[in-house]
This record gives C-alpha cells, structure tokens and sequence, in this order.
C-alpha cells in the first residue's frame, strides 16, 4: 500500500551542525517565551515561573511576553529572532501552530515548554516535563532540525503545520475539545473522540498520494508527520519528523459501535493492523472529499477550513523537509 519507501523506526529529529543556535545578547543562548495563557486551562503561566528562575539564575536572558493573539506572532517572532533569541512556545500544540510557521520562515530556533492539553509535538520529541531538566535542555539542549507540513486550500494562503492535518471525525473531535472546558482534562479527548464517532457520517475521499490516485468511503483522513495526536493517540506509529515523508492514515467507514470499540487501539497504534485502516506514504498528498456537510479540517489542534469537493481542485499537503530548527 505505501507508494514510498519509509524508515521502520520513529527516529529522532536530525542533528543540526555543531554551530550552536541562539546565541544572542550575552554570547549565550537568550530566550524569548511567548506565553498563551489560555493554554491548559491558564497552565501555561504557572510552567514559566520555575523554568524562566532557573534560566535567569544561571545567567540567561529571559523575556516573557504573554500572547496577544496569532495576528502578533509574526512581529514577536521577527523582533525575536532579530535579538537573536530561542523563540519559546509555551502552551500546547496550538500555540506551536501559530508559532512553527513564522520562526521556520524567519530562519530561527524554536523550544518547546509543553503546558497544554495535548502536547502532543512534545511528547513526539521526547521532551521533559520536569522543570529542572527544562531548563536544562534549553540551556544545553542540541538544536535539530525537523519536517514541517505546508497545508494549502484551494487559492491558498499556505499554513505550515508541525504534527498532522486531519480531517473528519477527529477534525470535528477537536471542535468538540475546544468546548469542552468543564470537563477534567484528562478526560476531554476521550469524551470529544466518543461523541464525534456517536454522530458521524462517511464521506468520500479523493487522494492523490505522490501522483497515484485513491478513493475512499471512510471515517477520517490523517496527514501526518508525528506518530502522535490527539493526547497520546499514536495515530501514525510508523511516523519520523526528520524523515522527509508524510504518513497517510486512512480510516475507512464502519460502523459507529465498530469504531468505538476499536477507539483504544490507536492509543499504542494497533488500529493500523485493523483491515479497515490503510496508511500509505509520500511527499505530495492532494485530498478532496463529499459528504452531507463539509468536511472539517484541522492542524495541531487549529481549524483550518473544510475540505473542497470533489469537482473543485484539491487541497494540498506537501512535506517541506528539515524545515525547522529546534531544541531537542
């Protein structure tokens, strides 16, 4: 079923050259923390306080900005990085969508203080959560470089995505999380990923996967660069960030009762074994779809449109290779 040949293991994020990243206004690396204080239901400032400490009492330069909104990135990012500093995103994988794409594009660095509900690009690149060896990591820490996604619609403009692109039910599961604030955090994404299958219709699916074509009734439609998603979903096991492919993960229709049963499966990403999914690979991935409403989609946690349809000229997902730098 794959179109291109992949890596067996999930591997880590590339080495970048000896040249230490970062280095800015003391001759050392100097941080920028761009705060979204929304994140983890008002965690993310309280995840600043111990790590921003232990930075400045080790003798590094420390600015702590606390998000006005994804229309700011771009002028934080670029006054950032102008100083020469470790752009910080602190908060969850939402915040590193608005973040990921403007740092890429002005050639800095990027860290990652995970404190959302996700953290699901964290978890992928293995990082702590203790605030010692946070700390610890972003003063000492290797600077790699990984894949990014770049999603455009139909007459654009292009998004670039660090984990997946995903559309359907699990597009509709994150609509669901986003207004799911009273409930305990822990238990947000299985209830969100419960009542999306409870309510979902199969949509038909048109994917051009490097050039070959396929066809799909199915549930959701994964494009993904992590194996993880959804809080621990490992949605695409096989999946590497510093690979240069994009993994595919099709879900075909079921039976609703049928896919909550296998709901638990994706956690260790056994689902991929079920005759029902199918997961190809490749660089170039162009998705279309037909349903009784439009088909969500989302990235990282942010929604990104709907679908165009059948007769209408596809979206596309491309991999743009070692796109991003990155402490790990």
């Amino acid at each position: 079923m794959n179109n291109t040949p992949r890596k067996d293991s999930l591997g880590s994020p590339s080495r970048e050259d000896p040249e230490r990243s970062g280095a800015g206004r003391t001759g050392r690396r100097t941080f920028s923390f761009l705060v979204n204080p929304a994140s983890g239901g008002g965690a993310a400032p309280e995840a600043v306080i111990p790590v921003a400490r232990l930075l400045r009492e080790a003798g590094a330069v420390v600015d702590v900005t606390y998000s006005p909104g994804p229309r700011a990135m771009g002028e934080l990012v670029d006054a950032a990085i102008a100083r020469g500093d470790v752009v910080v995103s602190v908060g969850g994988d939402g915040m590193l969508a608005s973040l990921a794409g403007p740092v890429s594009s002005a050639g800095g660095t990027l860290a990652l203080l995970p404190a959302g509900r996700g953290n699901d690009f964290a978890r992928m690149l293995g990082l702590p959560e203790d605030p010692a060896a946070q700390a610890h990591l972003l003063l000492e820490g290797d600077v790699r470089r990984v894949d990014l996604l770049a999603w455009t619609p139909p007459g654009g403009p292009t998004r670039l995505v660090a984990g997946s692109v995903y559309s359907g039910v699990d597009a509709r599961a994150s609509e669901i999380v986003d207004r799911a604030h009273r409930l305990p955090r822990r238990l947000q994404y299985p209830y969100a990923a419960l009542r999306s299958l409870a309510t979902y219709q199969p949509a038909r699916y048109r994917l051009s996967v490097d050039g070959v074509e396929h066809e799909y009734s199915a549930a959701t439609v994964v494009v993904a660069n992590s194996a993880y998603y959804g809080k621990g979903m490992k949605i695409a096991p096989a999946a590497a960030v510093d690979d240069g492919l994009l993994d595919v993960v099709v879900i075909e229709a079921a039976s609703r009762l049928e896919l909550m049963r296998s709901l638990p499966t994706v956690y260790d990403g056994a689902h991929i074994e079920r005759p029902e999914v199918t997961v190809l690979t490749g660089a170039r991935v162009e998705i279309r779809g037909r349903a009784r409403a439009p088909i969500p989609v989302g990235g990282d946690g942010e929604p990104l449109g709907v679908l165009p349809a059948l007769t209408d000229p596809p979206a596309i997902v491309e991999i743009r290779p070692g796109a991003l730098r990155v402490i790990a």
